[in-house]
């Protein structure tokens, strides 16, 4: 098959893409989770799916998964899966707006991920306009939770890949345009300095600042990081009065391994930290962990596919392992042949300057196509 004659326009996915990007939808307001949820509920609807919403629990915004028509469609088949939710809070529009220049085009989670599950949908279309059919059936879910951990969805997904023979997940492409075949294990913690209070102004001296131990604590941790496991808070709450010496502090850290026991090893160091003297607190509980997702020779029979396929295309995809969790951790643990990082190219994600190349919605979207429809 040749897989250029799809009629991909990227011009047009883009601007279908714009409306899902200007509806700004950041993973702790649950109401703009859910408008997305919305318009992807009826993208998937006239993109031919039957479609379910999940009810979101933990206070984050629902599911939706859509299945496609097929003649055997009770047979382990092919999971598109991927989030909805960004890191991106209301309001982050005013200064990154949609907007394109030359390839590129900016807007909050343009990249991470709203555009690739995107063009996964238009391959599934292209697919059925063309009368392609598939060799098994094909179940689309767009999650909520995936930028905190996902909390509330791992056994949604796990539950949902269970079910299924492949999982294809159109998370960015690699610098280098190449796929994921495997992730590295990632921890969260929660942080909590407890202290003694006073008046800043008249009695500094009889406090014990909370703030001034997470700040001892914040060096102390991202010191131990080693060329195996690295260490970085990202979270810091702390203080309501200036003129108040602060009794609470609290904070989350996040840690990252290529293999498990280093990462074990990890937390075992951060659990065991303490507070610098008995007049203050501190203690760090376990948050959400994905576990080590390693290559294995399934999977790499999947990429083998996806290579050829892109080969087919024109361009030359690499295997490699990836930091950064995805939801392929939980999916490639499990032991099912995952494919990650299928999705646009761009650069940026997490900031005020994140952008897709805008051709990539074209080609990626052929080689997603061909995946699905290459699949036994």
């Amino acid at each position: 098959m040749d897989w250029n004659a799809l009629p991909f326009d990227a011009n047009a996915m883009l601007a279908g893409l714009g409306t899902w990007v200007e509806c700004e939808s950041p993973t702790f307001d649950a109401s703009a989770v859910n408008r997305m949820m919305d318009l992807a509920t009826r993208a998937l609807i006239l993109a031919g799916a039957r479609t379910e919403r999940i009810a979101g629990r933990m206070g984050f915004g629902d599911c939706v998964r859509g299945t496609f028509p097929h003649p055997t469609p009770h047979i382990p088949g092919i999971l598109v899966m991927g989030h909805l939710d960004t890191v991106h809070p209301i309001g982050t529009l005013r200064d990154l707006s949609f907007r394109r220049e030359g390839n590129r085009a900016w807007g909050p989670g343009i990249l991470d991920m709203k555009g690739g599950n995107y063009l996964s949908l238009e391959a599934i279309i292209q697919l059925a306009r063309a009368g392609i059919p598939t060799n098994l059936p094909i179940t689309v879910l767009f999650t909520s939770d995936e930028e905190i951990g996902s909390p509330s969805t791992r056994d949604l997904i796990e539950a949902e890949a269970a079910r299924h023979k492949y999982v294809l997940i159109p998370e960015p492409a690699r610098p280098d345009g190449g796929v994921v075949t495997g992730r590295y294990a990632i921890a969260r913690f929660n942080l909590e300095a407890t202290g003694r209070p006073s008046h800043a102004g008249s009695r500094p001296g009889e406090g014990r600042s909370a703030i001034k131990e997470m700040a001892r604590k914040l060096i102390e941790i991202e010191d131990m990081t080693t060329e195996s496991c690295t260490f970085s808070v990202g979270v810091i709450h702390g203080g309501q009065w200036v003129n108040c010496v602060t009794t609470t502090c609290t904070g989350e850290a996040l840690s990252m391994a290529k293999r498990q026991e280093d990462l074990d090893r990890g937390v075992e160091a951060m659990l065991a930290l303490r507070g610098s003297s008995n007049e203050v607190q501190f203690k760090v509980t376990r948050g959400v962990t994905r576990p080590v997702w390693e290559a294995t020779p399934r999977g790499m029979a999947l990429y083998e596919v996806a290579r050829d396929i892109a080969k087919e295309l024109g361009y030359h995809i690499n295997p490699q392992s990836s930091g950064g969790g995805s939801d392929g951790n939980f999916t490639g643990a499990m032991g099912i042949p995952t494919l990650d990082g299928l999705g646009v190219a761009g650069a940026g994600a997490h900031t005020l300057d994140e952008h897709i190349q805008i051709d990539s919605l074209a080609y990626r979207g052929k080689l997603m196509a061909g995946l699905l429809a290459s699949l036994r």
